[in-house]
């Protein structure tokens, strides 16, 4: 079967264009396919969600899967669910509300009549159309492609931290990895490894299941910010101006200027000082400048202090690196696909890299903006494909 629209990526963007697309009438369900390596739509955002005890997300109520900016809170209200599900002046939602949305949404436009489980092996342009091509073999053809793929495969590791990985694979972990255990069957005495939100929600949590016995190590002062970048980065306020530099590497730089890299919000600050205060968790500034072992204790050298742990957490986040190399760079070559200095794509307005092959998330970064990654830009990305179909 040839399909009018594949997405590879069934993310929380993959889900954003698969609804505009089908809520816009651009496909029908049956002429859509997702490819995603997981059994479910949103799999890996819920699974790391929960992992780290998110309660609240970090963006408005106006940011979800939906095409109408209202869909949550109308949602939300029809459950009787309003007050109590969104938090602040910017109401963001609970994790909860927004995911039981974004269940109705995927359920109301049958998302799953469209899925195949699958990682994605080659693509190529074969006789005017797209091939794409499994792991196991299997090969799906569709007239336009959408790349939705994330960094979630690219964990950020440091250094000094690869080494006691290999040695202690039972006592350290990325918070992100698949082989990462359930809280609960940790080992105390616990460190965990970063300054921004990540590690704020997991220090909250762990806190509560291991009292005085979690540390939180950072190797900069709380970095305190509403949201990850200028909310100015929505709309024409900020991309006006981004918009008429035509200079790659200045749009990169931008990019990294505008994001607020690991940072936190105020309430999450605040939330940590109170669990300082009561002794629940301490709060470390330094770096690992050297560690040794004796059975199962690590023993971590920061400044002049060592930290005796038994398990070792990372809240590191992802390598910014191209993602889907391993078969994006063959495709790349093949097409002779524009690419910037860093190895991300050159696009048009429309998020197309070449016809009919369009990309979001990550890789629409240098048209859309340092919001690519975030659920705005989803809905930023999946609004100008629809909009130029």
């Amino acid at each position: 079967m040839l399909y009018d629209w594949l997405v590879v990526g069934g993310g929380i963007h993959g889900c954003t264009i698969a609804s505009f697309l089908l809520k816009k009438e651009k496909v029908k369900v049956e002429r859509l396919c997702i490819i995603d390596p997981h059994d479910e739509p949103m799999y890996s955002w819920k699974k790391n969600t929960d992992t780290i005890g998110m309660e609240y997300l970090r963006s408005p109520f106006v940011h979800h899967i939906d095409v109408d900016p209202l869909s949550l809170q109308k949602y939300a209200r029809k459950e009787n669910w309003e007050r109590r599900h969104f938090y602040g002046n910017y109401r963001r939602p609970s994790l909860n509300i927004f995911n039981e949305h974004s269940e109705s949404i995927v359920n109301e436009v049958g998302l799953q009549r469209s899925w195949q489980k699958g990682f994605v092996h080659s693509i190529e342009k074969e006789q005017g159309f797209w091939k794409v091509t499994t792991e196991k073999g299997e090969a799906v053809k569709a007239q336009n492609i959408v790349l939705s793929i994330g960094l979630n495969n690219q964990l950020n590791i440091p250094d000094w931290a690869e080494e006691l990985k290999s040695d202690f694979p039972a006592q350290v972990f990325h918070i992100f990895e698949d082989r990462m255990v359930h809280p609960s069957s940790l080992q105390p005495p616990i460190v965990i490894i970063g300054g921004g939100i990540t590690s704020a929600h997991l220090t909250i949590k762990l806190s509560g299941m291991f009292p005085g016995k979690v540390i939180l190590l950072k190797r900069h002062p709380f970095r305190i910010h509403d949201f990850d970048s200028d909310p100015g980065w929505l709309g024409p306020k900020n991309l006006t101006s981004y918009h008429k530099v035509t200079n790659y590497e200045e749009r990169r730089m931008k990019i990294k200027q505008a994001r607020n890299k690991g940072s936190l919000t105020r309430d999450l600050f605040y939330k940590l000082k109170r669990l300082e205060r009561e002794k629940k968790i301490q709060i470390i500034d330094g770096e690992v400048e050297s560690m040794f072992s004796a059975g199962n204790q690590i023993t971590l050298i920061v400044g002049e202090r060592a930290i005796k742990v038994h398990t070792i957490l990372l809240a590191t986040g992802f390598s910014p690196s191209l993602p889907g190399k391993n078969w994006l760079n063959q495709l790349i070559i093949d097409l002779k696909l524009s690419c910037a200095k860093c190895g991300y794509p050159i696009i048009d307005k429309s998020l197309q890299w070449c016809p009919h092959l369009y990309v979001s998330g990550p890789l629409a970064e240098l048209e859309v903006g340092p919001i690519a990654r975030n659920i705005s830009g989803a809905r930023h990305a999946a609004e100008r494909i629809v909009n130029s179909l």
